[in-house]
């Protein structure tokens, strides 16, 4: 074998090593990026849901109760809160960072008992 072949060859594989290690390092960049962005709407969810567990025992102590902002932990709850006649509809929402998830909730008022009818997260 020529000197030089043995050059040209060792050339050809640093190049397709490099090209495989940078490959790798941008995935694992890339994958780090998408689990920070997870962990944080997961966060402003737990956010929105403390929200709303709040108002619910603000609704329970004061009828009239209609909502307000709380701080919790990294993010904001702001909390909503509509009658119409015996049914509330609570809505909170959680902000943590650029991440925004909303939960929604039913309260049904018997004649001073409240009874939760439903909970669930509202997409926009």
């Amino acid at each position: 074998m020529k000197s030089g072949v043995a050059l040209v060859l060792l050339l050809v594989f640093m190049a397709i090593a490099i090209t495989i290690t940078s490959a790798a390092t941008l995935l694992t960049v890339s994958f780090s990026q998408a689990t920070t962005r997870q962990d944080v709407s997961h966060a402003a969810l737990s956010v929105a849901e403390s929200g709303m567990e709040n108002a619910l025992m603000c609704l329970i102590r004061n009828p009239g109760y209609l909502g307000e902002t709380l701080t919790v932990d990294a993010g904001v709850a702001t909390i909503n809160v509509s009658n119409n006649g015996d049914i509330f509809t609570i809505t909170s929402t959680g902000q943590v960072g650029d991440f925004t998830r909303t939960v929604q909730a039913l309260v049904l008022d018997s004649g001073g008992i409240m009874s939760l009818t439903s909970w669930r997260e509202i997409y926009p």
